[in-house]
């Protein structure tokens, strides 16, 4: 049983590069309008040029710093203004950091922290009434990072542990309403992320394809009763699913190591004199 998205229109967020591009892709060619989102305006206009052309569907462009307080709200007047409604909307933006917490740069941590968790927040509980009126689905892009403590990534890991319980609470919640939510976990995919990141020793594992963790959560939409979660990659589900035999002390001893053991360092506090 296929997902039926034909003339429906799905908003997707980080439509300009890797899994959002992918989303696109397939959700246009079910016959979906797309609204696209994202900063870079130019790939945005060149994948809804080449997908219109190959779909014959309505695809509509709208450059955003989603990273930016307040862009759900201002995003949806936008769509209202042009009698554009949301049926479906696929939360994919987000970025992550990678290094000890102290010493990372505080303003980039709360836009990732804006971005990943406030942003993604106040995009699903603005368009939800749009959503709830339809056959949609809400999908959320957490990641395996999401089911125990990343350290070397502890606020990347945070923001997608908040973005799997927050999806598989919405889940429980949507029961009945015909609205399909589901939380997508990728481990590490070839995209753009690691290039943001500034680091593959965030790389933990094989590395998967957008496609392949793209057809991972069509394969959950597609089914009758879609589960709250999906995890791409049967190592990665392995993986996810070993946290629950570990304590908390050693999932988080084991995480760090495999993301590259990163420490703080103390520094030593000097106190100056001056002479008489």
């Amino acid at each position: 049983m296929a997902i039926d998205v034909a003339g429906t229109t799905v908003l997707i967020t980080g439509a300009s590069a890797g899994l959002g591009v992918e989303f696109a892709h397939r959700f246009a060619a079910r016959g979906a309008n797309l609204v696209l989102v994202a900063r870079r305006a130019d790939r945005l206009e060149a994948l809804a040029t080449e997908l219109r052309g190959a779909h014959g569907i309505i695809v509509t462009v709208l450059p955003a710093d989603l990273a930016a307080p307040g862009v759900g709200a201002s995003l949806h007047q936008e769509l209202t203004n042009r009698g554009i409604t949301v049926d479906s909307l696929i939360n994919n933006a987000g970025f992550g950091t990678h290094g000890a917490f102290v010493d990372e740069d505080l303003e980039r941590v709360t836009s990732e922290i804006q971005l990943n968790i406030a942003t993604l927040v106040e995009l699903t509980h603005t368009f939800l009434p749009d959503l709830l009126t339809g056959r949609g689905a809400l999908v959320n892009v957490a990641s395996t990072a999401s089911f125990q403590p990343t350290p070397g990534m502890a606020v990347y890991g945070a923001s997608k542990a908040f973005v799997l319980n927050f999806t598989e609470a919405l889940w429980a919640e949507a029961r009945g309403s015909g609205l399909t939510v589901l939380a997508v976990c990728p481990g590490p995919t070839r995209t753009e992320f690691f290039d943001v990141v500034g680091s593959e020793d965030a790389a933990v594992g094989r590395m998967q394809t957008a496609t392949q963790v793209v057809d991972t959560a069509f394969r959950a939409l597609d089914r009758r009763y879609a589960p709250p979660t999906v995890v791409s990659g049967l190592p990665n589900w392995v993986s996810s699913i070993s946290t629950r035999f570990a304590t908390r002390r050693l999932g988080a001893l084991i995480s760090g190591r495999l993301l590259g053991d990163v420490r703080m360092k103390a520094e030593t506090k000097r106190s100056s004199t001056s002479a008489a």
